[in-house]
């Protein structure tokens, strides 16, 4: 059995044959399919972060929303890159948001990807302290949200305060209880996963990885959740982690399908190179059910993983985004024993 959502770059465009030609369009159609994927039966409603481009944007509003529109579908985010993050209020946005949803929020965070602008975080008045890189900023950021999490008082109060405090050390509000056990980290490399583990964080990871042995995609990526698990195991922490990976995958079951996707899907993994290191991107999946049943199962990674979390075409709206959903829930996860 595995947790089976979805994740919405949340693109849009003002262009021939887009469904989401506005960011009032992404935001209220990324609601409408979360509500239509709960009603599916699917496990998770995940969305994309990506600042200065024409994508979803800051998050919480749209994960509150959601929240109160929906019940029992987990709401997430893969990732929010930490580098423009102030992590005292993120932890007030992301209580808020969690006791809106009922304690569903699933956040994913991480470095972040290359951005559309060189160095945006400064625009955010962030910037890496001495001796720091980026990367350091992002998880110095990280260090400080997951401590705040805890709900442990750190700020001396006012003598003269302008309502009551309760007594002692005063934290940030509004405080949600069990959020810390469902922050995630996006690695793509077998290092920064292990960090994640000693830190206590679930594991996210994607489509793309830093290329450290030459070998097929999954069978990397499956290493690497099992070097995760080995590091969580050492670190002793009380809880079982979760690991989630991102895929691409079409059932082929309509004539629309096949106009859309009936090339098939990248039938081996692509190496490009990505901030300056070598990276594999793994291959998509796009066939008939049966010999996408088949396929799938060489795949290493998503055997590994308990989360699953399908890309979806977002700017071709959502009446069509529930119809990919849907046929992989009835023609391909029963087969897989994902259901």
């Amino acid at each position: 059995m595995k947790k089976i959502g979805f994740l919405s770059f949340g693109h849009w465009a003002p262009e021939p044959g887009s469904q989401v030609r506005s960011a009032s369009d992404v935001l209220l159609q990324s609601i409408d399919l979360a509500v239509e994927a709960e009603k599916l039966g699917l496990d998770g409603a995940y969305f994309r972060v990506h600042h200065y481009a024409r994508q979803l944007a800051s998050p919480f509003p749209l994960l509150a929303a959601i929240g109160a529109r929906t019940s029992t579908i987990e709401i997430g985010t893969g990732v929010i890159d930490m580098r423009y993050e102030n992590p005292l209020y993120m932890v007030e946005d992301a209580g808020s948001a969690d006791l809106i949803a009922g304690g569903r929020l699933q956040l994913g965070i991480s470095r972040g990807s290359p951005e559309q602008v060189i160095e945006g975080w400064r625009h955010f008045g962030y910037q890496p302290a001495e001796g720091e890189t980026d990367q350091d900023m992002a998880r110095r950021h990280t260090e400080v949200f997951l401590q705040q999490l805890e709900g442990k008082g750190f700020a001396r109060p006012n003598p003269r305060p302008m309502f009551p405090n309760p007594p002692g050390l005063l934290r940030l509000e509004p405080h949600s209880e069990g959020l810390r056990d469902r922050i995630w980290w996006g690695s793509a490399s077998d290092a920064t996963a292990v960090w994640a583990a000693r830190m206590g964080m679930n594991l996210q990871s994607s489509t793309l990885k830093v290329d450290e042995g030459g070998e097929p995609f999954h069978v990397q990526q499956a290493r690497q959740i099992r070097a995760y698990r080995a590091a969580w195991i050492e670190a002793g922490h009380a809880r079982d982690p979760r690991v989630s990976v991102s895929r691409s995958i079409f059932a082929l079951v309509s004539d629309m399908d096949r106009r859309y996707f009936g090339r098939g899907g990248k039938d081996s993994d692509q190496i490009g190179n990505i901030d300056n290191f070598r990276a594999v991107f793994g291959r998509s999946y796009a066939d008939e059910p049966d010999r996408l049943v088949e396929a799938l199962r060489q795949d290493e990674a998503i055997a590994e993983a308990d989360t699953l979390l399908l890309t979806v075409p977002n700017m071709l709206g959502v009446e069509y985004n529930v119809h990919v959903l849907d046929a992989i829930l009835k023609h391909v996860a029963p087969a897989l024993g994902w259901r």
